[in-house]
């Protein structure tokens, strides 16, 4: 697609290294600040589409931006500034090797491990007789390993987290307060839009004092899933699926049209028509979830208009 931005290969001043992950280019700059660009690139089960999503990158970085402030008050996050509408600048921490996924519902992948006979999911119980959808009685805290290039995430245990020195324990629980603060926060931000936070993940990292911040996203349509609130039970007591706003709707077009990430399976070809809706439904989610309505940046040039930017912050 045009006007949209898959890759970078900046060269800003001081710079001393470039990570680039399944969406996010990450620079880090000589002071030690990281600048993170968040690209039009979509990932699902893990692997990378061939065309990028209009817009997507700018929806991603501006909800993890307003949902960083938003809760900025309960957990210290990572955030200095966002001199462009793809891009964070912060300060660069030591990440933890650990993905801290959360659930309140029944859903996903938690879903289909219950399906398929498991009481057990990361070392923690869930009740019997619960159906797809339905609310746990308390959230669950499901971690995951954060995969290397190209690897798959795994599903981990708090113990073997602390039994494998992943993790210290004291450092743990912090994970787990900050965790549960977070997803209460994000509950009663979504409930304020109509919406239900049916899980999410959330990453973290230490500072060179020792702190620790949350980093990454939060509570975007990339790294959560949300129902829509108004008619939840009633779907649940007839035994239908879910309002969903995630990018869940692109998984099961994958999955209808012969994809889920694994060897030998070839991605589908997604024709312009169909990158469109998926901009549009992009759009939605921004809306549905800030309350606000979503303003489009100039895309005619991204990678200029995000190197003036960027360079424009650093002279100041």
């Amino acid at each position: 697609m045009k006007n949209t931005i898959i890759s970078t290969d900046f060269s800003f001043p001081g710079q001393k290294d470039v990570y680039k992950g399944k969406v996010r280019e990450v620079y880090t700059l000589k002071d030690d600040r990281l600048l993170m660009i968040a690209t039009d690139r979509l990932s699902a089960f893990d692997v990378i589409m061939p065309k990028g999503i209009p817009y997507k990158g700018q929806i991603l970085n501006q909800i993890a931006t307003k949902m960083m402030k938003a809760t900025e008050d309960i957990v210290p996050n990572w955030l200095e500034a966002t001199p462009d509408p793809n891009v964070a600048v912060g300060e660069k921490c030591d990440p933890f090797k650990v993905e801290m996924v959360i659930r309140g519902y029944l859903s996903g992948h938690a879903a289909r491990e219950y399906k398929a006979g498991k009481r057990m999911l990361c070392g923690v119980p869930m009740p019997e007789g619960m159906k797809e959808n339905d609310k746990f009685p308390e959230p669950i805290i499901t971690p995951a390993t954060k995969a290397d290039k190209g690897d798959h995430d795994e599903d981990i245990s708090r113990e073997e987290i602390l039994e494998r020195g992943i993790v210290s324990e004291e450092d743990y629980k912090v994970l787990e307060k900050y965790t549960r603060a977070l997803f209460e926060r994000g509950t009663e931000i979504a409930a304020e839009r109509g919406l239900i936070l049916v899980d999410t993940k959330y990453e973290f990292g230490k500072t060179r004092d020792g702190k620790i911040v949350l980093i990454d996203e939060i509570h975007t349509p990339d790294s959560s899933r949300y129902f829509y609130a108004d008619g939840y039970e009633e779907r649940q007591s007839r035994g239908e699926a879910q309002k969903q706003l995630s990018k869940e709707f692109v998984r099961q077009w994958l999955i209808s049209h012969g994809f889920q990430g694994k060897d030998g399976q070839e991605i589908p070809e997604m024709s312009d028509e169909y990158i469109e809706t998926v901009s549009d439904r992009y759009i939605e989610l921004y809306e549905s979830i800030t309350g606000e309505t979503f303003i489009k940046a100039d895309v005619s040039d991204i990678k200029s208009r995000i190197e003036q930017n960027v360079m424009r912050y650093l002279q100041e």
